[in-house]
């Protein structure tokens, strides 16, 4: 066939004038497509182009040579050259010469589009006459060869995944090829030919329909106007087009790859350039006739592999995951030698995603394929959980490492080990290992029993060592990895490996683990190691009650928190104490109105969950009021109820005294409670009060007495002893002293010479307590209905002038700012009656107290001022 050909020149031979314009167009092509030509065709020089060039600097000039999509289905294919300067030295002037391929047609023979670069029938002139010559075909330049293209793609190594990356891109997009939101590939290169074999390794990565569709061109001065998918650029013309990653995949080779172009977290581009660099890019067309197709990570690595191309750890991981998914579409001769490739050592240790979809690979083989393909990939997963440290910074992408909560899986470590079994010891794993890959178990559990014990003893050293070390006790609250030790612990158990004298150590550690993080610590793993393993269960239980009665709290929110059961395990009398505790009582918050009896009775409830007896197991009682009383101590109240029906007995032995003494002295110096509470503790436990505790306790007890009126005479004397042997008496228990101490010497019962002690003892604090309680309303209101009390007080606050600065101070402000108002508002009856009472004391008295009354002399400014409100 013939080809349509156009020639679009900038120097129209008839006119030696200058301009742009079609000099040569094969008849019959639509006037539409020869104007839709003419966009498509233009030539600009380069920046720095000299005006007038010299052959050898034309011959640096790049080429224009363009694939391009039309409005009608066709393509065109063109070449633009620069052909010297035109007319006048004013620029430089190009040739383009452009085949038009009708829809559905391309270059005779099948060849791409690429193949005619360089081709010996482009013409870098109008043809004489200005008809174009027939032209059937435009054989290959021969540029393109092999092992030419694979020597350039090893050249262009760094850029070689993003450039793989970019085509898959371009061939899976669903828009139009002339979208302007159509990702686009700009090739950044000082030699157009370059850009040339750029787009002859497409034909080999893409199908060839994608390669015979993909428009490209080798060069162009305004990448964002050009309508083409890969798009040649010289230094300089690239600018800002990184800035939009979403439109333009900017590959610089003449500087570097731009950050995040070179695909190296695509699987799939890192194998493709893998593929190019071992000269293998025949692999190309064997992926595609696989289950996924060309473009599937899985699919292309498995041909790598199988090729004897390593695609890396994550195309392992990939292959893995596609034989898996595919294994009923493949045949047992290719699972065989993908088992095998995928067994053997690969010289660098295996991520977590690998190792994870090799143990998903065995549980989808188990039943499918023989056992000489199944029980290499049984060993080396197993291998891999055991001898795995989780030190390593590499952590896999790809399958998932979540647990299934009802899956019954093994979790070997999830970080990189050693790629193949040997004999040779593991050092312990640490303590801060990865979260663990799933295994098959029960797959696993159905290999031959002659299996399992070579590889059990092949891997005993490891695994009891992994368990040893998998977890750290030293370590707690620093995110430790459970899965682990309980992870190898079942593989121990499927592979026959006694592990019984492990099992005390192991448990301690979890349970320290699991106190100090709930939630991380207790995994699908370790839950499902539970179900599993009765005696690993009976042996964290027991260690968890233990550290229950240490840390109650911790082991209310662990049991809160996760599902952990105590059913099927006897005598854990804390942990059942702890799982009963409801909510309120076992975090924080002070008691309401009214909840001490509510405490009181939640620490019953409490004790019955224990199933023991506080009296035959003291430490039960410990436990319970620490759940009860996590955020602080008990009500004075409240202690007295524990105390009245536990018994002294039971507190003396579980050391619960202690709380109760506490309350007592750290209570509001206003609690009814605590000298009755004193008064029953040192009686109680006179045996384990120190002197100090001994002297305050005694010190409230006083304040109770006298409070109830039976305390003997002495008082200010003995509160200041008591006081004195209890330093430092704590604010509360001060308060009661000092306070029932001041309201009984306001007292008109207080004994003769109370009020002497009181106010030569010269006590700043007694003093103000008593300053206090005479201020207080029912003092002033007893003032103002009892004229004997007024009496009282006037005669008490009148007594021993100048004894001291301190008394004076308190006696004059109490007569002048308590007494003085209060009297001065009494009726005259009221009066009387106070006069009569001083009257049956001492006539001195009443004399003192009318003249203390008597209304003093108004000042000059204040009779002044009443003048001129009047």
């Amino acid at each position: 066939m013939s080809l349509a050909q156009l020639h679009y020149t900038s120097v129209p031979p008839e006119s030696g004038g200058s301009g742009v314009r079609f000099t040569a167009v094969t008849e019959g092509i639509a006037r539409p497509l020869v104007e839709e030509a003419g966009p498509l065709l233009g030539y600009e020089p380069p920046r720095d182009a000299p005006a007038r060039p010299t052959d050898a600097e034309l011959a640096d000039f790049p080429q224009a040579f363009s694939h391009s999509a039309l409005s009608d289905g066709g393509r065109l294919l063109a070449r633009a050259v620069c052909v010297g300067a035109e007319p006048g030295g004013r620029r430089s002037a190009f040739h383009a010469h452009a085949v038009l391929l009708p829809p559905g047609q391309g270059l005779p023979g099948g060849a791409l589009p690429v193949t005619a670069w360089n081709s010996p029938h482009w013409a870098a002139a109008t043809p004489d006459g200005g008809e174009p010559e027939p032209l059937d075909s435009l054989p290959a330049s021969g540029l393109f060869y092999r092992e030419g293209l694979i020597g350039f793609a090893a050249s262009r190594a760094p850029w070689l995944a993003g450039y793989v990356a970019g085509l898959r891109a371009i061939a899976t997009h669903e828009e139009a090829a002339d979208s302007p939101e159509a990702p686009r590939i700009v090739l950044v290169e000082r030699r157009s030919a370059d850009v040339a074999q750029w787009i002859a390794l497409a034909g080999h990565v893409l199908s060839a329909a994608d390669a015979a569709r993909l428009t490209f061109t080798t060069y162009t001065r305004r990448p964002r106007e050009a309508p083409q998918r890969v798009l040649g650029v010289l230094p300089g013309d690239a600018r800002g087009l990184a800035e939009q990653p979403h439109r333009y995949r900017v590959l610089d080779c003449t500087e570097g790859a731009h950050p995040g172009a070179d695909g190296a977290r695509d699987t799939w581009a890192g194998t493709a350039a893998r593929l190019w660099l071992a000269g293998a890019p025949e692999l190309f067309e064997e992926a595609a006739a696989l289950p996924g197709g060309r473009f599937h990570p899985g699919a292309l690595a498995a041909v790598a592999l199988r090729a004897g191309v390593d695609p890396g750890p994550d195309g392992r991981a990939e292959v893995a995951g596609w034989a898996g998914t595919h294994a009923r579409d493949l045949d047992d001769e290719l699972l065989r030698i993908l088992v095998g490739a995928l067994c053997a050592p690969n010289g660098e240790d295996r991520t977590a995603a690998e190792t994870q979809a090799l143990a998903d690979l065995f549980g989808a083989l188990a039943n499918r394929a023989p056992d000489d393909v199944t029980a290499p990939l049984a060993a080396l997963v197993l291998t891999e959980a055991v001898r795995a440290t989780g030190t390593g910074a590499r952590t896999g992408t790809g399958t998932g490492t979540e647990a299934d909560p009802d899956a019954k899986s093994l979790t070997p470590p999830r970080s990189p080990a050693s790629p193949a079994p040997s004999t040779s010891p593991a050092s312990p794993a640490s303590p801060a290992s990865r979260e663990l890959p799933r295994l098959p178990e029960l797959q696993l559990r159905s290999l031959s029993a002659e299996f399992k014990q070579r590889l059990g003893t092949e891997l005993a050293f490891e695994l009891r060592a992994g368990i040893s070390a998998g977890l750290s006790a030293d370590l707690p609250g620093t995110g430790q990895d459970t899965s682990r030790p309980v992870g190898l612990l079942r593989i121990a158990g499927i592979l026959g490996v006694d592990c019984a004298e492990l099992l005390p150590d192991l448990a301690d550690r979890l349970a320290a683990a699991l106190l100090a993080e709930p939630e991380s610590a207790y995994t699908p793993a370790v839950r499902t190691a539970l179900e599993d393993h009765f005696e690993l269960r009976v042996a964290l239980l027991s260690a968890l009650d233990r550290l229950a009665a240490a840390d109650p709290p911790a082991a209310t929110r662990l049991l809160h928190r996760t599902t952990l059961s105590l059913d099927g395990v006897q005598s854990l009398p804390h942990l059942r104490m702890c799982a009963e505790a409801p909510a309120p009582w076992s975090v924080t918050g002070p008691p309401v109105s009214g909840a001490d009896q509510d405490r009181v009775a939640a620490l019953a409830g409490v004790l019955r969950a224990a199933g023991v007896s506080p009296f035959a197991e003291p430490p039960v009682l410990r436990t319970a009021v620490r759940l009860v009383w996590a955020d602080g101590t008990p009500t004075a109240g409240e202690a007295r109820r524990m105390l009245g029906e536990t018994g002294s007995d039971a507190h003396r032995a579980a050391g619960t005294w202690a709380t109760l003494v506490a309350a007592a002295l750290g209570g509001p110096g206003d609690d009814p409670d605590a000298p009755d509470l004193a008064h029953d503790l040192l009686r109680s436990f006179p045996e384990k009060l120190e002197p100090r505790v001994r002297s305050a306790l005694l010190l409230l007890e006083f304040a109770g007495d006298l409070r109830a009126g039976r305390a003997p005479t002495g008082w200010t004397v003995r509160a200041r002893l008591l006081r004195a042997d209890a330093e430092p008496v704590e604010p509360g228990v001060l308060e009661q002293a000092l306070g029932a101490l001041a309201r009984q010497l306001l007292s008109e019962d207080r004994p003769n010479g109370e009020l002497y002690d009181l106010i030569h003892a010269d006590d700043a604090d007694l003093l103000a307590a008593y300053d206090r309680a005479a201020r207080a309303d029912a003092t002033r209101e007893r003032l103002r209905t009892v004229p004997a009390y007024t009496a009282d007080c006037f005669i008490a606050w009148s007594s021993f002038p100048g004894a001291n600065p301190a008394w004076d101070r308190t006696r004059t402000a109490l007569l002048d700012k308590v007494l003085r108002p209060v009297v001065r508002s009494l009726p005259a009856e009221h009066l009387a009656a106070v006069e009569e009472t001083f009257g049956r004391a001492g006539q001195h008295h009443t004399e003192e107290f009318r003249t203390w009354n008597r209304p003093r002399p108004l000042s000059r400014l204040t009779l002044a001022l009443r003048r001129r409100t009047t």
